[in-house]
């Protein structure tokens, strides 16, 4: 389980990465509210635990950018106050779960645990209408695609091939199932028209973005590399 540490108080960071390793979790830990955000789009984490106070952008602005394009990664706020203001704030903002300093790492852990139990039940739930890969959300029921937030609109073929590579994300995908799959076989396999089809998501998918995450393996297929650079 990999878990995201956003603190920047060094002491305090190193000892929630040494109890959460203790503990067989596999933490990293980022100091500034800028980078962090820069990592929670490029890559998926278990759980985030995020201090309020930040450098750069401040806990609660993260949150809400992170709530943008990932509903179900839980995130405990840490704060150096117990107003009530600031909780509501928090939750508002998306947390799932306030912790005061200080804290015991123990109760820490637990509720980490706790939370990650319970975004993996939601996320069996969701499973059927929505699939994530990195910063990219497809929901199936409203045929509907998203990336940092902004929705992207696509074509009924489009849509068919990026649900495609995001059902089996990671892994490359054959021209020929791209066409079995989505035409059938009385489409010929030796046209150019995935490529066609290709070139036209890359510009939606990923131009805007800035991004390079549909990748062609020559002479295999095509796959999504969410942790490009």
């Amino acid at each position: 389980m990999k878990i995201l540490i956003v603190e920047d108080d060094h002491t305090l960071s190193l000892n929630i990465s040494d109890a959460l390793n203790a503990d067989g979790f596999f933490p990293e830990v980022v100091y500034d509210g800028l980078l962090a955000e820069r990592m929670l789009k490029k890559k998926r984490y278990n759980c985030i635990v995020m201090d309020v106070n930040l450098p750069g952008r401040n806990g609660f602005d993260l949150c809400k950018l992170f709530r943008e394009y990932d509903s179900v990664t839980p995130v405990i706020m840490l704060t150096a106050f117990a107003e009530l203001e600031d909780k509501v704030q928090g939750y508002d903002c998306g947390a799932d779960d306030y912790l005061t300093k200080p804290f015991f790492m123990r109760e820490l852990i637990m509720r980490i645990k706790s939370l990650i139990k319970r975004s993996q039940n939601a996320s069996k739930e969701s499973l059927k209408i929505k699939i994530t890969t990195g910063d990219i959300v497809l929901k199936k029921d409203q045929k509907k695609v998203l990336r940092q937030g902004k929705e992207i609109k696509l074509t009924p073929r489009e849509y068919q091939i990026l649900l495609k590579l995001m059902e089996h994300s990671g892994e490359i995908v054959s021209k020929a199932d791209l066409i079995e799959s989505i035409w059938g076989g009385s489409f010929q396999a030796n046209t150019n028209t995935i490529e066609v089809y290709m070139n036209f998501l890359r510009n939606k998918i990923d131009k805007p973005f800035g991004k390079n995450t549909i990748k062609t393996k020559i002479g295999y297929g095509y796959y999504l590399d969410v942790n490009e650079n």
